[in-house]
Order: C-alpha cells, then sequence, then structure tokens
C-alpha cells in the first residue's frame, strides 16, 4: 500500500529473504570448524564451550519436479533445531547434498535421448535454488553430490575394504560380544601360518594350492561375493530390479513392465552375519520404537531348530498307510522303509509340536525335487493331489511353471487358497516313524528358511486349510482351552499332548520346556539341532545399469576377481554414446541382461598391473553398477569432511562429530557403550528399514576394521510425519491435476466441468496434489512458509495442507513487524522503558517454555507461545519496551531466521544474530506471584484462597485450618489434611 511503505508484504519480505540470505552466504556464517584435516580450525572449536551437534537430513533425490511443500518439512525442522543450538553457543554442523545417482534419470534419458548427468544436473540447480529460498543455514562447502568422482571414489574405497574383509565369528568385538570384521590379508596369513585349518584337510597347505583354489577359499569368506543369485529380471527395462522396485502386482514401479524371477551372477553383501548386532544394537540408539521394531521384524532372528525328515524309499506303500502311520504311530521310533540320505531340513520355531506333522512342503524351487520325484504315482494317491496329471513329473513341472510367474507377494498374499500338488515322494517323521507325503506349494518360499516345512495343521491355520483340503490327517499336539472349536487349529500355547515315542515325552509340559527336552533329544540323535534363523538375506548389489558407480573390481582370465589399487581410484564412469540397457520384450522371461557398459569395449579391457609381483596383465571390468543405496550409505561421514582428498574422513574429524560420548542414549541397558552417531538425524519412516539398515551395515565393517570410532551411525532418529492435501479423482478413479480443479458454491468439485471426488493424501506427483514452494515464496515470502509448517501440529504426525491458513502464519510476522518498526515512516517503535512486573513475567515465562519446546522439537507448541506473548505486547499502552521485544526477536529467529535478522540489525546490532546467546529465564520470575487454592471437605469444594505461587505445605495447611468455612465445617476437629500446595487442600473431618 502507498501509504504503508514499511508494511510487512510478501514482496518486502521477499527482498529481506534475498539479501540475508546472500549475506549469510558472504559471510560464511554457517560454516562450522572442523578440529584436523583441510578445513581445520581448531580455535573456532574451542570456541564452543557448549560442546558441538550433528544435525542432518536424509539424503534427497533431486527430481526433475522440484521440491513440493512436503519436502521441506523436515529440512525446516532441523533448522530451526540447529539454529537454536547454535545459540546456544554449540558448533553446529547441518548441511545437505545430492543423492544423484537412480533409475528415474536413467529412464528420463531412454525417453529423451538427454545423457543422465545433464538432466541429474539440471534437477539438482533447480532444488538447490529452492532450498536456499527457504533460508536454510547450511554450510555451503559440504553439498556434496553422489555422481561427483570426488565423492564416489570414497563408494569405491569403501566397497574395497568391505570385499577385502571377513567375518570372525569368534572374534572379540569392542561391545562385549564376539565377531567382527577383519582384514582378509589376516585370514591369509592364518591360512598360511597353519593357525587356521584349510577346508579342505589333504594333506596340503596354502603354499602348495594353485592361485585358483585359494580364491576360491577366500572368496567363500568375503563380505563381498559373486555369486550366482535368484534376481527380479525386467526385460521392459532391460535391467534387474531391487524388491523395493518391483509392485505388489509382479511389475515394474517404473513403466509397469513385467518382472520375473531369474538366476543371475550378482554381487551379495553378507549383511547377514551382522544380523545379531544389528538386532542386539538397537537397544542403544535413540530411535522410535515403531522403528526398532519394523527392524527387528525384517532382520526376522528366530530360535527353534533345525531338524531333518529322512527320505523314505520309493516303494509301493499306499497313501492310506501313510496316513494311517502319521496318524496313529506314536511311539514309533523308526521305518523300515526309511533312507540312509540325508533327507528334507526344514527349520521350525516349535520343534515341541513334531510330533503333529504329519505333511511336508517344499517351495517350487527346491533342489530335491530333481530327485525326489518318483516316475509313477504311489498306489493309492487321491486324485486332488495330482492336480490332473498322468506323472508326478508332470503335475509338479506344471505347477513350477505357475508359481514362476507369481510375485512372491501374490504367492504369499493373506487370503489366497493355498494350492499344491504331490510330489509323490514321501519322508520320514524323526520322532515317531510316521511316513508324510511330501507336497510343493508355492506359499512356501525358497529364499526363507530351508525352502521346505514341516506342515502340523492342528497348530497351524494355514497347514490346516492344506490339511482340509487334501484331507490330510490332523494331530493336535497342544491341548486347546476348553470350549475351543474342534474344527479349526489352535496356535496358542497349552501343555503338550499326543507327544511321545518310547525316549522322550513331552506329555503334559508346557512350550518353553518341550521345545528345551525336544531339541536336546534331536541333538543326541543326530536328527536336528538348535538354531536361530533369519529372515534377512544378503544383500544383491549389482545393477545392470548405465547411471551408478563402476565395480572397482577387475577379472583375469580365470574369472578371479581382484580390487583395482586404491592409487587408480576413482574408477570413473565413462560418456558411452548408448547409454539405455538393451530393451526386450517385456514378456520374454529367458532374455539375458546386457549392461550399457559391455558395449565399450576399451573400458571393459583394461591392462593393469596389480602389484602382486604377476607384472601387467590384461583383465576385464565389471560391467554392472552399483545400486542407488551404495552412495547413500555413508554420506553422512563425508559430510565431516568433504576436502579431504587423502582419507574418506580425517579420523580426528569422526572423532569430534561422532565419536561416543560418557552418557549412552536414554533407555539404553544399564552399563551400554554409547555408539556414537549422527546427534539428530531426522526422514520419513518410508526409509526406515532398508536405508537405516544398510547404512549400518556398512558403518559397523568400518568401525570393526578400525576406520571409525562411532559403531552406529545416527545415535537419534526421527521419524517426520507427512503433509497431506487434498487430492481428486474422475469417475475412472484416476487423479487429476488438483490446482484445475474448481469448488462450487454448493461444496461440489469438478474438473474440466467434469465432476470429481476429493480426497487427501499424501503430497506428491501419484495424486496429482503437488504445491509448490516457489508460490508460497512469491505469495507470503520464506518465513512465513517456514512458520506454517512448522505450526500445523506435532512434526511426528501427518498433517492436513491448506494453503488458505497460511495468512494466519503471516498475520503473527506482520504484528511482530509492527511492534518493531512503524509502517509509515520505517523508524524503530520500541522504547526504552523498564518492563512491568507483569510484562516480565510473561516474558521469561515464554523464555522457558521456547526453550523447552526447541529442545523437544515441540516446534508447534513454542509457536503457540511466541504468538501470545506477541499479542500481550501489542496490547502494551506505552509501546513495547526493548526489553521485551529483543528476546522475542531472538526466540523467532530460528523458526524465521530472515525477519529476525532484519529486525536485529534495525534494533541496533551489527552483528548476525545466527549465534547470538538464546534468552535465558530468570527463576525468579517463573514462580507464579498468587494462586487460586481450592479448599475441600470431603471432596466438595467450600472454600478458594489467593496464596503465593511458593507457598509450603505446612503454611498452606496451616493457612487453610483457620479459615471461616472450614472452622465451621469441623466442628468436632479434623482427622485428615491432604496438601497439594499451592493449588490443593483436602480436609477429612473427624
Amino acid at each position: 500500500m502507498s501509504d504503508t511503505p514499511y508494511r510487512y508484504t510478501a514482496e518486502l519480505a521477499g527482498s529481506i529473504e534475498v539479501a540475508w540470505q546472500d549475506r549469510w552466504e558472504e559471510r560464511g556464517t554457517f560454516r562450522a570448524p572442523n578440529p584436523a584435516g583441510p578445513w581445520a580450525d581448531p580455535e573456532g572449536v574451542s570456541e564452543h564451550p557448549n560442546g558441538h551437534l550433528l544435525v542432518l537430513d536424509m539424503f534427497p533425490y533431486p527430481s526433475g519436479a522440484g521440491l513440493h511443500v512436503g519436502h521441506p518439512l523436515g529440512y525446516i525442522a532441523t533448522d530451526v533445531y540447529a539454529r537454536f543450538n547454535r545459540m546456544l553457543g554449540r558448533n553446529v554442523l547441518h548441511c545437505l547434498g545430492y543423492d544423484a545417482f537412480g533409475l528415474p534419470a536413467e529412464q528420463y534419458a531412454v525417453q529423451t535421448g538427454q545423457h543422465p548427468r545433464k538432466t541429474t544436473e539440471e534437477n539438482i540447480a533447480i532444488m538447490a535454488r529452492q532450498l536456499r529460498r527457504l533460508g536454510l543455514g547450511h554450510d555451503d562447502r559440504r553439498a556434496i553430490r553422489t555422481i561427483d568422482p570426488d565423492y564416489y571414489r570414497w563408494t569405491q574405497w569403501i566397497f574395497l575394504q568391505i570385499f577385502n574383509s571377513w567375518y570372525d565369528h569368534d572374534a572379540p568385538n569392542d561391545v562385549g560380544g564376539t565377531g567382527r570384521a577383519r582384514p582378509i590379508a589376516e585370514l591369509v596369513e592364518e591360512y598360511r601360518s597353519g593357525a587356521r585349518p584349510l577346508p579342505a584337510d589333504d594333506g596340503r597347505g596354502w603354499e602348495d594350492l594353485s592361485h585358483v583354489e585359494r580364491a576360491e577359499i577366500l572368496d567363500a569368506r568375503r563380505l563381498v561375493q559373486s555369486v550366482e543369485a535368484q534376481v527380479n529380471w525386467c526385460p521392459g527395462l532391460g535391467t534387474v530390479l531391487a524388491n523395493e522396485e518391483v509392485t505388489n502386482e509382479g511389475r515394474s514401479d517404473r513403466g509397469n513392465f513385467p518382472v520375473f524371477k531369474r538366476n543371475l551372477r550378482q554381487w551379495v553383501m553378507r549383511i547377514t552375519e551382522y544380523a545379531d548386532r544389528l538386532a542386539d544394537d538397537l537397544d542403544r540408539v535413540e530411535w522410535p520404537e515403531k522403528v526398532k521394531t519394523m527392524q527387528r521384524n525384517w532382520i526376522g532372528r528366530s530360535q527353534g531348530a533345525h531338524v531333518t525328515f529322512p527320505l523314505a524309499a520309493s516303494g509301493t506303500a499306499t497313501t492310506t498307510g501313510a496316513t494311517e502311520a502319521a496318524a496313529g504311530s506314536v511311539g514309533a521310533t523308526s521305518d523300515a522303509s526309511a533312507s540312509a540320505t540325508p533327507g528334507i531340513e526344514v527349520f521350525t520355531t516349535r520343534p515341541d509340536t513334531l510330533f503333529g506333522a504329519t505333511f511336508m512342503v517344499l517351495a517350487p524351487e527346491h533342489p530335491l525335487l530333481a530327485t525326489l520325484v518318483p516316475d509313477a504315482w504311489p498306489e493309492g494317491t487321491r486324485d486332488a493331489w495330482t492336480g490332473g496329471a498322468a506323472t508326478p513329473a508332470d503335475a509338479v513341472e506344471a505347477y513350477r511353471a505357475a508359481a514362476a510367474a507369481k510375485t512372491d507377494v501374490e504367492r504369499q498374499a493373506e487370503g489366497k487358497a493355498k494350492t499344491g500338488v504331490f510330489t509323490g515322494g514321501f519322508a520320514v517323521n524323526p520322532v515317531n516313524g510316521a511316513r508324510v507325503p511330501v507336497f510343493v506349494a508355492d506359499y512356501v518360499l525358497m529364499g526363507y528358511g530351508t525352502g521346505a516345512i514341516m506342515a502340523v495343521p492342528a497348530q497351524d491355520e494355514r497347514d490346516w486349510d492344506f490339511a482340509t483340503a487334501y484331507e490330510l490327517p490332523i494331530v493336535r499336539t497342544v491341548q486347546p482351552p476348553a470350549g475351543h472349536d474342534e474344527d479349526t487349529a489352535y496356535t496358542g500355547d497349552g501343555p503338550a499332548v499326543n507327544s511321545a515315542n518310547d525316549e522322550v515325552s513331552l506329555d503334559g509340559l508346557g512350550v518353553a520346556e518341550a521345545k528345551e527336552r525336544i531339541v536336546a533329544w534331536l541333538e543326541e540323535r543326530g536328527a536336528g539341532r538348535g538354531a536361530v534363523t533369519y529372515k534377512l538375506r544378503d544383500w544383491l548389489f549389482a545393477r545392470q545399469r548405465y547411471w551408478g558407480e563402476p565395480f572397482p573390481v577387475v577379472f583375469d582370465e580365470d574369472g578371479i576377481a581382484y580390487g583395482v589399487p586404491e592409487d587408480q581410484l576413482p574408477v570413473e564412469l565413462p560418456d558411452v554414446p548408448d547409454y539405455s540397457p538393451k530393451v526386450y520384450d517385456p514378456e520374454d522371461a529367458d532374455s539375458e541382461p546386457e549392461p550399457p557398459l559391455a558395449r565399450d569395449a576399451d573400458w571393459v579391457a583394461v591392462e593393469m598391473d596389480l602389484g602382486d609381483g604377476r607384472g601387467p596383465r590384461t583383465f576385464r571390468r565389471d560391467t554392472n553398477v552399483m545400486p542407488q543405496w551404495a552412495g547413500s550409505c555413508w554420506y553422512y561421514l563425508r559430510y565431516l569432511d568433504p576436502a579431504n582428498a587423502e582419507a574418506m574422513v580425517d579420523p580426528d574429524n569422526e572423532s569430534y562429530w561422532m565419536g561416543p560420548r560418557d552418557t549412552p542414549v536414554g533407555g539404553a541397558p544399564e552399563g551400554t557403550r554409547d555408539p556414537g552417531g549422527v546427534d539428530l538425524y531426522v526422514g520419513g519412516v518410508e526409509h526406515a528399514v532398508l536405508h537405516l539398515l544398510y547404512a549400518r551395515f556398512w558403518h559397523k565393517v568400518l568401525h570393526d576394521l578400525g576406520h571409525l570410532s562411532s559403531d552406529e551411525p545416527f545415535r537419534t532418529y526421527f521419524a517426520q510425519g507427512y503433509i497431506q492435501a487434498a487430492a481428486y479423482r474422475d469417475d475412472r478413479d484416476q487423479p487429476v491435476e488438483a490446482s484445475e480443479v474448481e469448488e462450487g458454491p454448493d461444496g461440489t468439485f469438478t474438473w474440466q466441468g467434469q465432476p470429481v471426488t476429493r480426497e487427501f493424501g499424501k503430497i506428491g506427483k501419484s495424486l496429482k496434489n503437488m504445491v509448490s514452494p516457489d508460490d508460497m515464496y512469491a505469495a507470503y515470502g520464506a518465513d512465513t512458509f517456514r512458520l506454517y509448517e512448522m505450526g500445523l501440529g506435532p512434526l511426528e504426525q501427518s498433517k492436513p495442507w491448506d494453503t488458505r491458513a497460511v495468512v494466519g502464519s503471516q498475520r503473527f510476522l506482520q504484528r511482530l513487524w509492527r511492534n518493531v518498526v512503524d509502517e509509515e515512516t520505517g523508524e524503530l517503535r520500541v522504547v526504552d522503558t523498564p518492563l512491568d512486573d507483569a510484562t516480565a513475567r510473561v516474558l521469561h515465562r515464554t523464555v522457558d517454555a521456547v526453550r523447552t519446546d526447541f529442545t523437544e522439537l515441540g516446534f508447534n507448541t513454542a509457536i503457540a507461545r511466541l504468538i501470545e506473548l506477541n499479542n500481550a505486547l501489542t496490547k502494551l499502552e506505552t509501546g513495547v519496551p526493548r526489553a521485551a521485544v529483543e528476546p522475542v526477536v531472538l526466540m523467532v529467529a530460528p523458526l524465521a531466521p530472515h525477519i529476525a535478522e532484519e529486525l536485529w540489525a534495525r534494533l541496533g546490532h551489527a552483528e548476525s544474530l545466527a549465534h547470538a546467546a538464546f534468552p535465558v529465564a530468570d527463576p525468579a520470575l517463573l514462580v507464579e506471584e498468587t494462586v487460586t487454592c481450592v479448599i475441600q471437605i470431603r471432596g466438595k469444594v467450600r472454600d478458594r484462597i489467593e496464596v503465593p505461587g511458593d507457598i509450603t505445605e505446612d503454611d498452606l495447611e496451616e493457612l487453610a485450618l483457620m479459615r471461616p468455612k472450614v472452622l465451621e465445617a469441623t466442628p468436632d476437629g479434623v482427622r485428615t489434611v491432604i496438601v497439594r500446595a499451592p493449588r490443593l487442600v483436602n480436609v477429612v473431618p473427624a
């Protein structure tokens, strides 16, 4: 408005914000000093007597669409927390980089012909501009990018550290247990010296083995191995996909192409070696309990037993006979038809129910099917068991083909009818000698357990349904409680029944004791062993793509892999004319991947001297690339020392920023060693398993090898909620562009004249309900946008977005501005008068509460308190005292830093408030001057009295008993007085 040229508008806010962002950058305001390395500043470090703090967000992927208003939620929160802690005198490191390799950029390149690097760098530029405009206090020197050779040189170096190590389960670790990674060179020395026996005891020593034999022995122990593995092959994309890139329908999340299971040679990282430590060490970090549970469930540690069911010799035994044996042979200990072959091994968490195992089920991929299936159906085989096939081989082949077309998700879907066919083979239950038929069924997966299960239908609903459908016997081994429906499985606890043979009886025992007894019996008989298994599988670590980190390995003429010498890193990604993967017929499951790098013959063949005394030789490079997870597994470490060309991170810098502390995190078991790690890590719960698990694995390996003092990457993790916005669907149930929807006066919605329905969901491209922060900057300014997002509600909860409500945050900043600046003249409006008592008390109580709120990430409540305080100052008739407004500006600064800096400067301060001291409350002013005390007699309110807020219980009791109403109600005296100073006295008459 022309008559108020200094009114705080979006236009004025924008000019203020850009000016301060330029000033921060020029002055290096948020650059955190390091104790060592290229950016060593020991004096700068020592200037922070209150310690240091590392605050990070999860690594963002730069999208072509840029940010939407849901993305900055966590970035603003960490910025508020970081700014607050700087004002507490701490050396705060807060920075952000870009996780820039990935399939989306490559797919876009395939569609447009544009190189992925160009696309990615353009996307980074968009995102960097949007983040800068938000006013985030990042150390701008540390904005790393995973696609830069100077960065992925160290990703390759870490890969080599893991490749050149093995896991020694017997070696003590530094957290009181056993098991840690050791250099593979130490294993070689143990084999050479004889301290560790060779796997094959044929009388030869290490020096007697050929280089191929030595390599085979070492490769079997490495933490990175090249193995034949079952993968998700997508011919339509020409690449192998990670599980997270495959939809529940068994199609690619990019392009919706069919995905097939194939066996291909792949690199795998043996994360399973760390399964126990990854599970146990969750007790040592301060994470949301739901996230810890998600990781524990993913690891899936189960205590139970491996049990071997011998294969029964083929013969003419009828299925009727097998049924009778299974149902009524309790007490038998052997079967004359049992063969001496090893048999079928299962893992069960309920070995106490073995006597109730009446059939077995193998996964369609189980290797035993090749030898188990007889030429003809055994006499008496039921028609329902054969699948209509003439022979067992035909039935199994047809069933396996059908199963291969399904995803693991489809095969294990809840409510799906469990189907299968009889293999024609039998096994022998080791506890009672019963011949049990062996089926093949797709609900059993080869990738979990042993790929075989013993079926106990009386104690498992899934097995009950299968047994009922295929007329298989059901034997209860746990006594159900009274009233249990006899036509259903019982899955609860209870005493064992029908569980005895001539050597062992479980009858009457509880589950725990029964487990212990049967496992001991199995081990004595050599029929099984107690064991722990895990759902966690080794990490497939290769992609048939172009846009990723090349592997720092080469292969010789014998196919032996060697790590590239460190002084030859990085192995750079070459620029190739054809970087798209070879695309096949999407339905061609038998097609073979051809990575784009395989077409660059000059790059693939390389002459190299490995320094092993054999001179220069010609090697072949690996033409796969690392998955996108690689760069995001360790980026937080490079933030600490990104200019260091000699090391991934200087040990002094890592120890300073991430080293263990004297006091463990809250809730850790007594005597726990603090794990170290990032002080506060914020990100969405959708990454709570894979990203966090992979990063923890790499970090622990690097710690074991002596490269890191911390043994966990993230000491404290906070899972932010989502921001949700209105989305709209047409009559096809397809999302339409939310910004193009019009609302009618009757509350209905239309898009291009067609009626649509409204719903609320996570902001994003899939629901077409994106709102750009650029629009918010233009309409309100970055500070208003920041304040609105932080005021929506608790950070951990999902919250609805409403652009119309943003104006409320803007009005608060406008009122704050008016308390300091005259909108017509631009002059200061503050007065230099002392605070009256009432204002002083309100101010200091707000300071105390806001300090607590900021410490606990309670930014929405801090905002509410600041609004209330600012409103109180607005009502002062004599003007706003400087002694009140300056603390308000300082408290607002972490939330709305630009307006705070501007007001601070106008108040006469030459230095930025980024490092100014945060206000401290006067304890004397936190005590309420008077409070209303309620006096109850027999629980009913009889009187009220104003008393000092710090009155003692004795004084309050004495005062209450002198009140006329109390004396009148207690003529016979007082039996009991309960005092809760200063607000309650409860009197019980005699």
